[in-house]
């Protein structure tokens, strides 16, 4: 009887390729990682996480997450687009007292050039406030986010929000109401592009 040869192909990670993740050109095309896949077709729509600190190598930023999802391969780069980030969980839990008021919102902001982000603003009083003052900051809160997002372009309003600058706008106006002990926006999500 004659023998049957077959061809084995290559299985499993044999068969996968790595791919280098890279960031936007709003946060310097850095890289963020690697990732293994067969097909260069999977690996568009996958998302890679990381920390602020890491892309701006300041360790005092490891609480914020950002998100990137891959849009599009080209060789051996995974080049990916900005969809949002949250402070992670311990952080929160750390910021929240006892005898004290949390003020948060939620807020879609339209940028100049038409982006449409979710944001959500927190702040943290140093006392119990009353109904009428959360009222009060919360509605600074929405305004400056608002007023930025006419004024600015997606990529300034973005750095913004991350790197902290518009917290500290909203703590410098929000704290003439109520003493705050922090102001932090918690989370954004990219919901629409132009």
């Amino acid at each position: 009887m004659a023998r049957r040869q077959t061809r084995k192909k290559a299985e499993g990670w044999k068969a996968k390729k790595w791919y280098d993740v890279v960031t936007p050109d709003i946060f310097g095309k850095m890289s963020i990682g690697t990732t293994p896949a067969d097909d260069s077709l999977k690996l568009v729509g996958r998302v890679m996480d990381t920390t602020l600190g890491e892309l701006t190598n300041d360790m005092g930023k490891q609480n914020v997450k950002m998100h990137f999802k891959i849009d599009e391969v080209s060789g051996e780069s995974a080049h990916t687009k900005f969809t949002g980030h949250e402070l992670t969980r311990d952080y929160l839990r750390s910021l929240v007292k006892r005898r004290t008021s949390l003020v948060e919102s939620h807020i879609v902001v339209t940028t100049k050039d038409g982006y449409r982000i979710h944001l959500k603003p927190m702040s943290f009083t140093i006392k119990r406030a009353g109904s009428s003052q959360i009222k009060a900051i919360r509605e600074i809160m929405n305004g400056i986010l608002r007023q930025r997002g006419k004024d600015l372009n997606y990529e300034p309003f973005i750095h913004e929000v991350v790197l902290g600058k518009l917290a500290s706008d909203i703590y410098k106006q929000a704290k003439i109401i109520y003493p705050l002990r922090r102001v932090e926006i918690g989370k954004t999500k990219i919901l629409a592009e132009p």
